[in-house]
């Protein structure tokens, strides 16, 4: 099945993304193997956009499973779009090439689609994915980022990844890419928390403008990992409007949730390893949000962030990030 071009969005670069994407991240207390299970389940269901990361420590199981789902037929590896990212203490610009090496030998695979800088907070080089002081405080590195984004461009140029992007970047950090002296390559995409909480209609119009792809994580804010997320952030999916629009679509409140992304031109990530959940999400290129909806969905901004990143450091780095 090749990537159907009404359910993917094309690129800066020329290359094609799938519109709706697996998300694969999983809390530390969830078994590794379960990400691979549900990435099969997801390809089986039709997702063709697998969403992965350094980070999430499960990039090898992931990858066997996008490999099974080659070798019994389902998909070619060009069908399957597959996202990984530079993690904070490999930005100093000889790290960046191994750092993808070491991801596509978990993967067992030859290229990435797309390889994104995670955040643009850069932590000390070495093997602690968050590394701390004595205190428990993080360590931060100083590195240009424009030397960090020059080793993704020549990763590109090697051909092990197709194309590149960033994550969390605001639009302060993306002009300061976009304005480097002597750019072979824009951004193709900035991954963010996007949801109806939170919708990034400002970072939106300007990603628009640069022809940069927005992409949508914790599009349901329906994770409750008590790491990334306080325990008494409001239940997003129980959101009268939402629930109200979902029920006279006879669609849950994900979908609608999912479907509003989809329709403000937003690549939208949708993570579940519950097979009903993984099936369900899917199912949202079949019905239609009204003007009314849409407007509706829009006055439930309120600028509330789910992710909590607990990282102690300068002022002037959490400004950044903001």
């Amino acid at each position: 099945m090749e990537l159907k071009q009404s359910h993917s969005v094309r690129l800066n670069d020329g290359h094609l993304m799938p519109t709706l994407g697996f998300g694969t991240y999983a809390p530390d207390h969830t078994p590794k193997s379960k990400a691979g299970e549900a990435t099969k389940v997801a390809i089986d269901v039709g997702f063709r956009d697998i969403d992965a990361a350094f980070f999430y420590q499960n990039e090898e199981e992931v990858g066997k499973a996008i490999r099974e789902k080659i070798a019994d037929g389902t998909v070619k590896r060009e069908d399957i779009f597959y996202t990984t990212k530079l993690w904070t203490t490999f930005f100093r610009p000889e790290l960046v090439r191994p750092a993808l090496e070491r991801s596509l030998k978990k993967l067992q695979l030859d290229y990435v689609d797309l390889f994104i800088i995670h955040n643009p907070l850069a932590m000390k080089s070495g093997e602690e994915l968050l590394p701390r002081d004595a205190s428990g405080n993080i360590i931060f590195d100083t590195v240009d980022l424009h030397d960090t984004w020059e080793a993704l461009e020549k990763c590109k140029d090697a051909g092990l990844t197709k194309s590149i992007g960033v994550s969390n970047f605001n639009r302060k950090l993306l002009e300061l890419i976009l304005n480097k002296p002597g750019l072979k390559y824009k951004p193709t995409c900035n991954q963010v928390e996007c949801h109806p909480y939170l919708n990034q209609s400002k970072l939106l119009e300007f990603c628009k403008s640069k022809n940069i792809v927005l992409v949508a994580y914790s599009a349901m804010a329906s994770h409750r990992d008590p790491n990334w997320m306080d325990p008494d952030s409001p239940y997003l999916l129980e959101e009268p409007t939402l629930k109200s629009i979902a029920k006279k679509h006879s669609r849950s409140p994900g979908q609608v949730a999912l479907r509003y992304q989809l329709q403000r031109g937003v690549v939208v990530l949708a993570k579940s390893f519950s097979e009903k959940r993984i099936k369900e999400n899917f199912q949202v290129f079949d019905f239609e949000l009204t003007p009314e909806d849409m407007q509706a969905i829009d006055g439930l901004n309120r600028n509330f962030r789910y992710a909590n990143l607990n990282f102690s450091g300068p002022p002037d780095i959490y400004l950044m990030y903001i």
